[in-house]
């Protein structure tokens, strides 16, 4: 039985993504990490494996659970970006100062199939991040 809830989880996931790519707003980036802009930024500067970022971020699994908030902290954090996971990394690689997107994660770019704290495996990531600095 547990099996099949893990794969109905999967699925919806999936179907999730799927649904996704049909909207207008939505763009892709490699790996089948998409996104939709919030807000443009007019900051020039590349984020590199190396770089460390400074920003604003708030995850979300497809149900609206929220899992991590730095907005709710009230303080920007900063990453080197090669420590994050993946399907991060590939959205602060293309952007810039001042963006403001909500970013798509499949779950293979994330935890995969492993659950992380109350991240369940085989989640699809939801952020909202706001590049402030690179450095």
């Amino acid at each position: 039985m547990k099996t099949n809830r893990k794969e109905l989880y999967k699925q919806e996931n999936e179907e999730f993504l799927a649904k996704l790519k049909q909207e207008g707003n939505v763009r892709e980036l490699t790996k089948g990490v998409l996104y939709e802009v919030l807000a443009p930024g007019e900051g020039k500067g590349s984020v590199h494996p190396h770089s460390v970022v400074t920003c604003h971020y708030k995850g979300s699994l497809i149900n609206g659970h929220i899992f991590d908030n730095s907005y709710g902290r009230n303080c920007p954090e900063a990453f080197r970006v090669n420590e994050l996971i993946e399907g991060f990394q590939i959205a602060l690689e293309n952007m810039h100062i001042g963006d403001h997107w909500r970013v798509y994660i499949p779950s293979e770019l994330g935890y995969g199939k492993r659950t992380s704290g109350d991240i369940p495996g085989n989640s699809t990531l939801i952020f909202e991040i706001e590049l402030f600095s690179i450095a």
